[in-house]
């Protein structure tokens, strides 16, 4: 069990993950290597449930062990929106920048700190076992983006104890701290537990 597909078309999140599987054995295929273009709606009401069923879809079409992950930004004082619906906060195919704007409107209306966080369900499927993982990092949203690293919302998320947003931080610095890495370092080690059982 050296190759894992992974359920993703998002090149940002692909290049994190293929980073923090460096080094680990595992071969990291993604669904744009595949020129894969299934289409997996993501319409459960939990980061959990889409990432296990984006890990059901692509297994039963591969028959090859996946890994797959849904993740988010929950904002405390919209009572945790966008949350599942982060990618699409702007609607169905919305750019990144459509939805930070979207975002930063909602809050206008509120004062500052706008709390927030970042959160990760991780999942490996190989037809038997289920492996899941959560991570989260804590932070607040700034009105005005900076930094042109990262994706999504990362130039509006300033991490907590840090001044830089997630976008300034370098791809290492951010794979140290951030949701995803949370949850995948740990997925990563439950998987190296079970390839020395199989």
């Amino acid at each position: 069990m050296n190759q894992l597909i992974f359920a993703s078309k998002n090149r940002g999140k692909i290049h994190e993950v293929r980073n923090i599987f460096s080094g680990s054995g595992l071969n990291i295929t993604s669904l744009l290597d595949l020129n894969d273009n299934l289409v997996i709606e993501e319409n459960e009401k939990t980061f959990e449930a889409n990432a296990i069923k984006k890990a059901n879809v692509v297994f039963d079409k591969y028959r090859i062990p996946v890994i797959a992950d849904d993740s988010g930004i929950e904002v405390e004082q919209l009572n945790g929106i966008p949350g599942v619906y982060s990618a699409r906060y702007a609607g169905e195919n919305a750019a990144d920048e459509e939805n930070n704007q979207k975002l930063i409107s909602e809050l206008k209306n509120y004062p500052e700190p706008h709390t927030a966080r970042y959160v990760c369900f991780a999942v490996f499927f190989n037809g038997k076992n289920y492996l899941t993982e959560s991570g989260e990092i804590k932070g607040e949203i700034i009105m005005s983006g900076r930094g042109t690293n990262g994706f999504g919302y990362d130039p509006f998320f300033v991490p907590e104890g840090y001044t830089q947003t997630m976008a300034e931080l370098s791809p290492e610095e951010k794979n140290m701290i951030s949701h995803r890495a949370k949850a995948f370092n740990q997925l990563k080690m439950k998987i190296g537990f079970l390839k020395e059982k199989l």
